[in-house]
């Protein structure tokens, strides 16, 4: 696509990159910010700046978060003795706008996949383990998507936690197999973390 400015062209190009945007759609955002005031697009960039610049990590549970410790973990109303473990960030506010949980979460940051190189040491899996050695937990939710590599993250740390004498549960299969779970409808999503079961692995009990 040859374009009458250079400029134009690299906005394009890295607007592209972002996923689920093509060529086409990139050139129609890059017009709609060129209309925009000055300002407005000031803003825009700078919300982004700092959004890659700014944005940590909470040191409780993982999540993204503007402070040290996230609004969730510093929240004194929420249960403690109850952790939710997920995948990623899109996975805490799938379950939050159910507004029918209200314990902790631990992220993962991703699922055990041999395939991709990926296994527990490059997961939150420590992190999880340091939380349950400080005691205070009960039960610890495996939220995972209903996926091959879900139910190898949920078999592996259903061990774990099983080791350490942890009740394990696993959220109801109200969801697809295979499916995400920013996919599943608010209503689906709330009803199955209310009706839990105790988690099916092999770790020892």
């Amino acid at each position: 696509m040859l374009l009458s400015s250079t400029l134009l062209d690299q906005a394009v190009d890295q607007l592209a990159t972002l996923p689920g945007i093509g060529r086409r759609t990139a050139m129609r955002m890059a017009l709609d910010l060129l209309r925009r005031d000055v300002n407005e697009v000031a803003r825009f960039s700078e919300a982004v700046r700092r959004l890659r610049e700014e944005v940590v990590y909470c040191r409780e549970c993982c999540n993204i978060s503007d402070q040290p410790v996230c609004a969730i973990c510093g929240n004194p109303a929420r249960d403690r003795s109850l952790i939710c473990v997920v995948e990623d960030i899109r996975d805490v506010i799938a379950i939050e706008n159910t507004h029918q949980y209200k314990g902790l979460y631990h992220v993962l940051g991703g699922v055990i996949s041999p395939m991709d190189g990926v296994g527990p040491d490059n997961l939150h899996t420590k992190e999880l383990m340091g939380r349950i050695a400080q005691g205070g937990v009960r039960e610890v939710i495996l939220a995972l998507g209903a996926t091959l590599e879900g139910d190898t993250t949920s078999f592996f740390l259903d061990r774990k936690l099983a080791a350490a004498g942890i009740q394990v549960s696993m959220i109801a299969r109200g969801i697809s197999i295979g499916g995400d779970l920013d996919q599943v409808d608010e209503v689906t999503l709330g009803r199955s973390i209310t009706d839990r079961k105790p988690y099916q692995g092999s770790g020892a009990r």
